[in-house]
């Protein structure tokens, strides 16, 4: 036997972990399509809006890349854990800075579009 004792997580724990784990992804995915619509309805505007619609889409390829690699670390650090406490300290901390990280991208995206609108309305000289 090894020097750490296996556990088992109680169904009303991974169900908890499960559900909190599909609204994070929920509400990545949903910033997402909200990126990619409006990166799409930015390009119809002209060459000042694609400058805006890049760098929205440069941003919103940066987010995924850190949430997927914040995602990756959570759970690599599961792997690790000793017993249920740390399990459940780990997923609090996770899923807090993931409701952080998302609600500051979004805030981020929501800077982007203003600008971009903001300089597609401005007249050319």
């Amino acid at each position: 036997m090894t020097d750490q004792a296996h556990f088992d997580l109680p169904p009303e724990m991974r169900s908890m972990a499960e559900s909190s784990f599909k609204q994070a992804r929920e509400a990545f995915e949903k910033l997402l399509a909200n990126a990619q619509a409006a990166a799409g309805s930015l390009e119809e505007h002209g060459a000042t809006m694609r400058a805006g619609a890049k760098d929205l889409s440069a941003r919103a390829l940066t987010f995924a890349e850190a949430n997927v690699q914040a995602s990756l670390n959570y759970a690599q650090s599961l792997v690790h854990a000793k017993d249920l406490s740390e399990v459940m300290r780990l997923h609090g901390e996770y899923v807090q800075s993931q409701m952080k990280a998302l609600a500051d991208q979004a805030n981020e995206m929501g800077q982007i579009v203003h600008r971009a609108a903001m300089d597609a309305t401005q007249p050319k000289h």
